[in-house]
């Protein structure tokens, strides 16, 4: 792992901090560089104050009939050429992933179910 020293100069200022607001509305985008959606908003974990997820709205037609998916925070990461995040979630994948109950916020069981599906370690592991 390189150190933020060890960067070339464009990226150090990528991996600095960022406001949320600047986050909110940021596309997001598969690896080939298609658009997946927009990240609506970000969801903070109250005891450590990590990110959990980004909750990305896709589908649709301008805006109408989009759907919200919250994805992972860590399957992210900052393109400054695309001037948007990229993962390697798939739509297809978006559109199967595990449907979210409607106390989804407060449910650990839910987060295992997405970190599980995504294929990643919990956040809070």
């Amino acid at each position: 792992m390189q150190h933020q020293s060890e960067l070339p100069a464009d990226r150090i200022r990528a991996a600095g901090t960022v406001s949320s607001t600047d986050v909110n509305g940021t596309d997001v985008f598969s690896p080939l560089g298609d658009r997946l959606g927009q990240i609506d908003h970000l969801m903070i974990d109250k005891a450590s104050g990590q990110i959990s997820y980004a909750v990305m709205r896709f589908g649709g037609f301008l805006g109408i009939g989009a759907d919200e998916h919250p994805i992972p925070w860590r399957k992210l990461r900052y393109d400054t050429a695309l001037g948007g995040y990229v993962t390697d979630i798939t739509k297809a994948q978006l559109e199967g992933a595990p449907a979210r109950p409607a106390d989804w916020r407060a449910s650990r069981d839910y987060e295992r179910k997405a970190y599980d599906y995504y294929g990643i370690p919990p956040y809070w592991l």
